[in-house]
């Protein structure tokens, strides 16, 4: 049995939670979310609690029971607290700014970089060598900050480039602390 999709989803106030034809809807102060819903999976909504369940108990519907509930605890936190991902740019002369709809990112490239902030994302650089992303689906928040620090990942040897905060770079030694005994 699930043990994860068998708990109730608490409803705060203000949001709205629907299943329609295989989409599931949620609407809340920050915005609007859908996400297609299994076949397999039925929404239920009683006392301000959303209970999902499942047709059968083959190990496919207990798998997708816990998912689709952890999901919708997700979008539902999501319209109402939205989510964070900070990352942080570490090199001499590195940094980034936000012009417009993109964010520009001098990277010890002979050209800036320019990453189109896509809709329903905000980014911020509070410092020029920090990025904080911000939206309401963490799925975009997550994909957005992995693609921005794919631009200039850390190297292993003096721990440049953009890692999140709190990342922990595991360094390398060179190769001349290597051959000296």
């Amino acid at each position: 049995m699930s043990r994860i999709g068998k708990k109730p989803v608490a409803i705060p106030g203000g949001v709205k939670v629907e299943a329609k034809e295989h989409t599931l809807f949620v609407e809340g102060p920050k915005g609007k979310l859908s996400r297609p819903l299994s076949d397999r999976i039925s929404l239920e909504i009683k006392d301000n609690q959303a209970y999902l369940k499942r047709a059968t108990d083959t190990k496919l519907d207990k798998s997708l029971h816990g998912l689709y509930r952890a999901l919708l605890a997700g979008m539902i936190k999501g319209v109402t607290e939205g989510y964070t991902k900070e990352l942080e740019i570490i090199g001499v002369g590195f940094k980034a700014a936000v012009q417009g709809n993109s964010l520009n990112m001098q990277l010890s490239f002979s050209h800036p970089v320019n990453f189109p902030i896509p809709e329903g994302i905000k980014i911020e650089t509070p410092k020029a060598t920090q990025i904080v992303i911000m939206g309401i689906d963490k799925e975009k928040v997550g994909e957005i900050a992995a693609e921005i620090r794919a631009v200039y990942p850390p190297e292993p040897y003096k721990g440049k480039g953009i890692r999140f905060v709190g990342e922990y770079v595991k360094k390398k030694i060179g190769k001349a602390q290597a051959t000296t005994k």
